[in-house]
């Protein structure tokens, strides 16, 4: 693992979907990386696991690592 972020979002304004989206761009300008492409094997994962790798496919820049890989850790509870 070269780098390692943790992104919180306690937004209450935003749905989940608003939050992942937010926490990957917070995570694109923190690491200066362009933000990835949502293919449909990444949202069956997503969907399936809670958890997405991004690989070289997913950006339209090069990137100097294997995969970027974001997973839901701890969620809000809907009332």
């Amino acid at each position: 693992m070269r780098k390692d972020m943790v992104v919180c979002n306690e937004d209450k304004e935003l749905n989940r979907t608003r939050k992942i989206f937010a926490a990957i761009e917070e995570v694109c300008n923190e690491f200066d990386l362009s933000r990835p492409i949502w293919l449909d094997n990444n949202i069956a994962e997503f969907k399936k696991h809670d958890k997405v790798r991004f690989n070289k496919d997913n950006f339209i820049d090069d990137i100097d690592f294997d995969y970027l890989e974001i997973q839901v850790i701890e969620e809000d509870m809907q009332e």
